[in-house]
């Protein structure tokens, strides 16, 4: 796929979190917004996903770990259509399928109830040990963030993920720097992501995560490593697309009110 067929859903994508979230009145945008072309890139090119397979096991699954970024998730499946674009303006609201974190037993294509930091990386690693189990030739792709990275869970998935040489389990990176109280280094830092990774036998591509041609590269070297679990270190920027939102914590877990919803999407090219 052309990389400017590919902006223009990351910026679709973009413009229906901020939907989600403005319309929720609560959310969180920031972490959304960094994994959007993660997402896009995964959705559009890289898992074989479509409405025939869906409902089936006969295909690439994914788990986001950072659950808190279930705007970016649901906004992705609504551009497969998975999800009625117009049932994201029902995101968290008390009748909505669109939970605040993603719900399996509700919502088309999610394929991990998550929420809890570290436990969706540790079932992408049951997923991924189940399908070479049964010669399930399908992927198994998991989101993380990098404050994520603070849980112990984590580091247990990892040395399993090694161990049992999960070569169709790819981990990605949402590595923006930045987690609910600020910056992950004065937080608690689970720096240095690189060479941690490689010590619990893991492969480790960085990448620009808002850069398709980058993005492609890494996935594609991925599917190519044997005997050991990937992991692309994704380097983005929180909140990615809208001016006020970039590198600022203050956006993990605001919704923006009126003034500035319409702001950010004049910023994203209006709205729809």
């Amino acid at each position: 796929m052309e990389n400017k067929i590919l902006e223009l859903y990351a910026n679709r994508i973009r413009k229906h979190i901020l939907t989600e979230v403005y319309s929720a009145k609560s959310g969180h945008p920031g972490g959304s917004l960094s994994a959007a072309d993660i997402l896009t890139e995964l959705y559009f090119e890289q898992m074989d996903i479509n409405k025939d397979n869906v409902n089936t096991i006969d295909r690439d699954r994914f788990v986001l770990s950072k659950g808190h970024a279930s705007p970016v998730l649901y906004a992705t499946l609504a551009e497969k259509g998975f999800v009625d674009i117009e049932d994201l303006k029902g995101f968290r609201h008390i009748d909505s399928k669109l939970q605040g974190h993603p719900n399996m037993n509700y919502v088309s294509g999610v394929d991990m109830s998550t929420g809890s930091l570290g436990q969706g990386i540790s079932c992408a690693v049951g997923m991924a040990i189940t399908n070479k189990v049964d010669g399930n030739n399908h992927r198994i792709y998991a989101l993380l963030g990098d404050g994520e990275c603070e849980e112990g869970e984590v580091w247990e998935a990892a040395m399993a993920a090694s161990h049992y040489k999960l070569d169709n389990l790819c981990a990605i990176l949402d590595y923006n720097h930045l987690q609910i109280d600020g910056n992950i280094d004065d937080v608690i830092s689970p720096e240095p992501f690189k060479s941690k990774f490689e010590a619990f036998g893991w492969r480790v591509i960085e990448a620009n995560g808002h850069d398709f041609n980058s993005l492609r590269t890494a996935f594609n070297f991925a599917k190519q490593t044997v005997d050991k679990p990937t992991i692309i270190i994704a380097h983005t920027i929180k909140g990615k697309g809208v001016s006020f939102m970039e590198n600022n914590y203050a956006w993990h877990g605001a919704a923006p009110n009126q003034e500035q919803y319409e702001q950010a999407m004049k910023e994203l090219g209006g709205l729809e």
